[in-house]
């Protein structure tokens, strides 16, 4: 009965507005058939599928920026905000979304992509590997030396199967040269290059519990990188209650690969709903699609590029919203 009540709601989600636009914007990897040629997946979504999705009805707000200050397509507006030297558009029947296209430049970018990959991952912050290999330091440093994360001493020994209050075995795992590896030595080992390739989210300041979907505040954790929360502070100033300061507690980096995206969802772990969540894009670009309080309502899609910032407040804080078209 249970399975039957599972399936029957998994059904009713595929037939969503949101889940309909999710597919009809996702980038499929090419299928590759036995002995043949790579084809599409059939009625399948974007550009790296094959197929030619219309995108007409994405909005562009670095188009808009483009041409200057004529007028705006119906809905879209212009937000002015004292002491923000950026341009902030909105729309009309989301109060509390924002959108920041352009907010950071070159530079920056590179900055932050860097201090994500290197930084960012390092222990006490938990990442989707914690759950597996322990604390991970130096990821991308050992994945440029070629090294390999190696299981060390016998994982069924007393010492070795003492367990951290997370529920993962402590200090079994190591980076080692391929030739510090003895030969014939039974043992698990993965690449750091591959590691890196499987990283899908990383936790700063107060850490996330991703199985009990609530903030930890029992696990170790250091507080958000000064320069990160003087740029979260700076950007959420269109969000913010005039004279207020936005104060960021936690962060969660999510790490994406080709044809990867993020379903629709709604942030609700926070206590304080009238703090805007400030959404910083680094990378290739996407469609991040707004939709309303239920899945029932047809999303807006945008363009999302490297250097765009969304903040979403009040309100906007109640709708779902997601990533596609990577």
């Amino acid at each position: 009965m249970y399975g039957d009540t599972e399936q029957a709601a998994a059904a009713a989600a595929e037939r969503t507005a949101f889940r309909r636009a999710e597919k009809q914007y996702k980038l499929y990897k090419p299928l590759k058939p036995k002995g043949g040629r790579a084809r599409s997946k059939p009625g399948g979504g974007g550009g790296g599928g094959g197929g030619l999705e219309d995108l007409s009805a994405v909005v562009d707000f670095h188009a808009l920026l483009a041409a200057g200050g004529g007028e705006l397509p119906g809905g879209i507006g212009r937000r002015d905000v004292a002491g923000f030297d950026r341009p902030v558009f909105c729309f009309l029947d989301r109060p509390g979304f924002y959108f920041i296209p352009g907010a950071l430049s070159i530079e920056e970018q590179c900055y932050w992509i860097r201090e994500s990959l290197k930084t960012f991952p390092q222990p006490p912050n938990r990442t989707n590997l914690t759950a597996l290999y322990g604390p991970i330091f130096d990821l991308l440093t050992a994945a440029k030396s070629g090294k390999i994360l190696v299981e060390v001493g016998n994982p069924n020994d007393q010492e070795r199967s003492e367990q951290n209050s997370d529920g993962r075995k402590s200090n079994s795992f190591k980076f080692l040269e391929d030739t510090e590896i003895q030969k014939g030595e039974v043992c698990r080992s993965t690449a750091a290059t591959t590691l890196v390739r499987k990283l899908r989210w990383s936790t700063l300041g107060l850490q996330f519990d991703w199985s009990k979907r609530n903030y930890d505040v029992s696990l170790p954790h250091n507080k958000i990188p000064d320069l990160l929360s003087v740029l979260a502070k700076k950007m959420a100033i269109p969000a913010m209650p005039s004279g207020e300061e936005f104060k960021p507690e936690a962060a969660i980096v999510n790490y994406y690969g080709p044809s990867d995206m993020l379903g629709g969802h709604v942030d609700d772990m926070e206590a304080d709903w009238s703090k805007p969540i400030v959404s910083i894009s680094l990378g290739c670009k996407c469609i991040f699609l707004l939709g309303g309080k239920t899945r029932d309502e047809v999303p807006t899609a945008m363009f999302l590029r490297s250097g765009d910032i969304v903040l979403m407040a009040g309100e906007a804080r109640e709708c779902f919203h997601g990533n596609a078209f990577y």
